[in-house]
C-alpha cells in the first residue's frame, strides 16, 4: 500500500475517533463476585414518613462513604406514602456489620425510634445486577 493511501484512510479514522470520543456513552457495569443485599420494607406511622425519611436519607447519604456500602437506595410506594423500601448493596456482609456499629446508624435508629408498624428484611446475594453508567 502506497503512503498516501494509508494517510488518506488513517484520517477519516482519526476524525470519526475525535467526534465519538466525547459523545455520552452508557456502560454496562458488573459486579464481580456475589454482593451482599439487605432489602428492608417498612410500614411508616401515618403523619411520620417525613421525620423517617429525613432520617434515612440522612443515613443512606453517609452509608455510601463507607468502605463496603455500594448503594443505599430509598423508595416509597406509588400506591401507599407509607410504605417505604430500602435496598442496600455491599461487597459482603461483614460490610453490614460494620454499618449497623456506625455512629450515622446509631443516629437514625434513634431517630426513627416509634417512626414504624412493621420492618421486614430479606437478606440476599447477588446473582446479576446491571448498571447503567457514564
Amino acid at each position: 500500500m502506497s503512503k498516501s493511501i494509508m494517510t488518506a484512510g488513517a484520517l477519516p479514522l482519526a476524525v470519526t475517533a475525535w467526534v465519538l470520543l466525547p459523545m455520552q456513552t452508557y456502560r454496562a457495569a458488573a459486579q464481580s463476585g456475589q454482593l451482599f443485599i439487605a432489602a428492608v420494607e417498612y410500614d411508616i406511622v401515618p403523619g411520620k414518613v417525613d421525620d423517617f425519611l429525613a432520617a434515612v436519607k440522612e443515613n443512606g447519604a453517609a452509608s455510601v462513604k463507607e468502605p463496603g456500602c455500594r448503594e443505599f437506595d430509598i423508595t416509597v410506594s406509588q400506591t401507599d406514602p407509607n410504605h417505604v423500601f430500602i435496598l442496600e448493596v455491599y461487597d459482603n456482609e461483614d460490610a453490614l456489620k460494620a454499618h449497623v456499629t456506625t455512629d450515622h446508624f446509631k443516629k437514625y435508629k434513634a431517630a426513627t425510634a416509634g417512626t414504624t408498624t412493621k420492618r421486614q428484611e430479606q437478606r440476599l446475594w447477588s446473582v446479576a445486577m446491571n448498571l447503567k453508567g457514564k
